[in-house]
């Protein structure tokens, strides 16, 4: 919207002033007439149908009746006060009850006049009973006036109700916008693509999505809104990704050097799987093009992403160039760092860690030898980003678990050199195919979905606390064969307190279960110190303990081949991908594995839907579509805090015809107009015209 209008403040609306002004942006978001323009009611009633008092459905969310006011009395005093009203049909008598905002219902009541009464019809002893109900004096001229078939229901809050903005309240408002901005409002979208997929006007969908005239126009002006909305995240998407590839030269990476050929043939202790091979192949491909290469790299846990990306730092250091990688919390850095050193033996290679913890002393030289270009590889937290961290020639970026990462974040990284490095972003949280097209569309997808050779799939079992000993079976038998266990148990949020009680309470029950000497525990909690943390983990990575009893989900994220059980306490707390992410953490060795999900007897339904999938399939990204459709786009991880995902009406889950169609639409505009010089696309170049503000995502992934 281009037109000064819309940016209008609110309070200069018909019918708000500063008061109410001052409500609605707090509440609501609505700061200008733009934001109560797309502020979307959620549902909408029908108010066409009538029922009798005697003949209403009590199964209804809402009836409405037409009934005759008899008496009205206040009654009870302080916190008991109430309005009770009597009113009658030709088949019965109803009572109407206010407990709040009596005064005003009191003054407005007329005795013997007709009202439509609209509600939730309940029974009190027999009798038809309706709390607090919308009511309006009967006429003619009210039922053939405005629309009525259905009425849009927009989301209120207490405080906004007090200012007399409820539903009805934002309907009058938004009715007040429209007579005044509707004939300013621009299409967005080109003739062309609306005539293909016979979309209403972007005015014609706003007004039907406000007061539609039937349910088929309502119909039509949803599909236009949602495939606006995915339609122009695509556009952003695909533009930025050009834009890269015709502005944004890359290192050529030209060469397969010594160090990539001699870890290959000598240093790999196992064979790639051809899934592997096929995302180096990829990666080799996109750093010979001269163009910067910004992919992610998709993979469950323990598929063998690292390897892949040490594999293309090496091709990077073989071109003359530097690469770091980045982790998310410092025990995955420091994982990562030791599992690269293990990998690439002593001297084969320069290689780093630098995270908060890192000692004055040893930064000093460490920032030398990266300045200097002797050190080839540095690994570390978010304190890679530090301007004092100079690299002399960075090549490639890796980033481990991006959603962690704000754009800024990765912005900084992106400038350490003069052609920017190129980036590689790994996750182990497989992300449905719909949402990484969203989320993720400017950048190219590999995929591993293939595990390891040798690697046995992880078995996983639900048991009811009923079934308890059952699972110490399970623990005494593995431990007997020199196996290690973990013990998760969910992190209540509001509560560390509530966390630490869960957890002592547990290990108090397998305390007495497994004795000391025989067996020994490693306890990891929030409320430890760092050092603590790590020594406990330590103990038992060396093996000196057989069960690590944890709370939070990242402290697991060490590898430890010989833990070949993952309990779950209380599992039907935990998210689909968080219960697949813990399951990860086993299965790491050449032994059969097992993931037991311990759960209460009462269940959810989704609780149930989430359990059964575990124990269904190991496929992460199975996985991934049904927490999907579970949770809906914004609860999945990471999404909410990237920015992109600013969706009204459209759900990627439901509507991922419509994405497929606005994708397509999108990819053929810039196949045959990349430029949008086009007359047709011109409406398309103008949405780019409009000045964003803050970092520009076109310059990074």
């Amino acid at each position: 919207m281009n037109d000064p209008l819309f940016k209008t403040p609110i309070e200069y609306l018909k019918g708000v002033g500063p008061q109410r002004a001052e409500i609605l942006k707090k509440e609501a978001a609505i700061f200008t007439y733009e934001d109560l323009l797309y502020y979307y009611p959620f549902r909408y009633i029908d108010r066409t149908q009538f029922y009798k008092v005697a003949e209403a459905p009590p199964d209804l969310a809402h009836v409405q009746i037409l009934v005759r006011l008899k008496s009205f009395e206040v009654i009870g005093e302080k916190q008991s006060k109430r309005l009770i009203a009597k009113a009658y049909d030709d088949t019965a008598e109803i009572e109407l009850v206010w407990f709040q905002g009596i005064r005003w219902v009191e003054k407005n009541l007329k005795l013997n006049q007709v009202y439509i009464i609209f509600g939730k019809l309940n029974y009190f002893n027999g009798k038809a009973q309706m709390a607090h109900p919308e009511m309006e004096l009967f006429s003619k001229e009210n039922v053939t006036k405005g629309n009525l078939s259905l009425q849009p229901v927009y989301s209120s809050t207490e405080k906004l109700k007090q200012f007399s903005l409820d539903t009805k309240g934002i309907q009058k408002l938004t009715a007040n916008l429209l007579e005044q901005v509707a004939d300013k409002i621009e299409e967005v979208l080109p003739r062309y693509i609306l005539e293909q997929y016979k979309l209403n006007s972007h005015k014609e969908a706003l007004l039907q999505i406000h007061f539609p005239t039937d349910n088929k126009s309502l119909k039509r002006a949803q599909t236009t809104l949602k495939f606006e909305e995915l339609f122009f995240i695509q556009l952003k998407m695909l533009r930025s990704k050009l834009l890269r590839t015709y502005k944004f030269k890359g290192n050529v990476f030209a060469q397969v050097g010594d160090k990539f050929n001699y870890f290959y043939e000598n240093l790999l202790p196992f064979s790639l799987t051809n899934a592997q091979k096929r995302v180096i192949k990829e990666i080799r491909s996109d750093t010979q093009k001269g163009i910067q290469m910004n992919r992610l790299v998709q993979g469950d846990v323990g598929s063998g992403k690292t390897v892949v990306a040490l594999m293309s730092m090496l091709l990077a250091i073989d071109n003359g160039f530097q690469a770091c990688l980045m982790a998310p919390t410092e025990i995955l850095a420091t994982q990562h760092y030791h599992s690269l050193k293990a990998l690439l033996k002593d001297d084969f290679v320069e290689i780093a860690l630098l995270t908060g913890s890192t000692k004055k002393k040893e930064r000093t030289i460490l920032f030398e030898k990266l300045a200097s270009g002797e050190l080839a590889i540095l690994i570390g937290t978010h304190a890679l980003i530090e301007d004092t961290v100079q690299f002399k020639n960075l090549g490639l970026v890796v980033i481990d678990e991006q959603h962690r990462f704000g754009v800024e974040q990765r912005a900084k990284l992106w400038r350490k050199n003069v052609i920017p490095p190129h980036v590689l972003v790994m996750t182990a949280t497989p992300i449905p195919r719909t949402l990484a097209m969203t989320l993720y569309g400017d950048l190219d997808v590999s995929m591993i979905n293939e595990l390891p050779a040798g690697r046995k799939p992880i078995e996983t079992i639900h048991l009811y606390e009923t079934q308890r000993l059952r699972m110490f079976g399970l623990m005494k038998r593995e431990i007997a064969l020199g196996r290690q266990v973990y013990i998760v148990y969910p992190l209540i949020q509001e509560s560390a307190k509530l966390d630490l009680k869960n957890l002592m309470d547990g290990l108090e029950v397998m305390a007495m279960e497994f004795p000391l000497p025989q067996y020994k525990f490693s306890v990891v909690h929030g409320q430890l110190a760092a050092k603590d943390k790590e020594y406990e983990m330590q103990r038992f990575v060396k093996g000196e303990t057989q069960i690590m009893v944890a709370t939070t989900v990242i402290e697991v994220g060490v590898n430890v081949p010989n833990a070949s059980v993952m309990i779950i306490e209380n599992a039907e707390r935990f998210g689909l991908s968080q219960l697949h992410q813990l399951r990860g953490r086993v299965g790491r060795g050449a032994e059969q594995s097992y993931c037991v999900l311990m759960s209460g007897v009462k269940l959810s339904k989704e609780a149930k839907i989430r359990l059964e999938t575990m124990v269904r399939t190991n496929d992460g990204f199975e996985i991934s579509e049904i927490d999907l459709q579970l949770r809906g786009p914004g609860d999945i991880e990471g999404t909410q805090q990237s920015g992109i995902l600013d969706l009204k009406l459209a759900d990627i889950s439901q509507d991922q015809q419509i994405l497929q169609e606005a994708r397509k639409t999108v990819i053929e505009i810039f196949e045959e107009d990349p430029d949008l010089n086009l007359e047709k696309h011109q409406t398309l170049r103008k949405f780019f015209s409009v000045k964003k503000n803050g970092i520009s995502l076109d310059k990074i992934s």
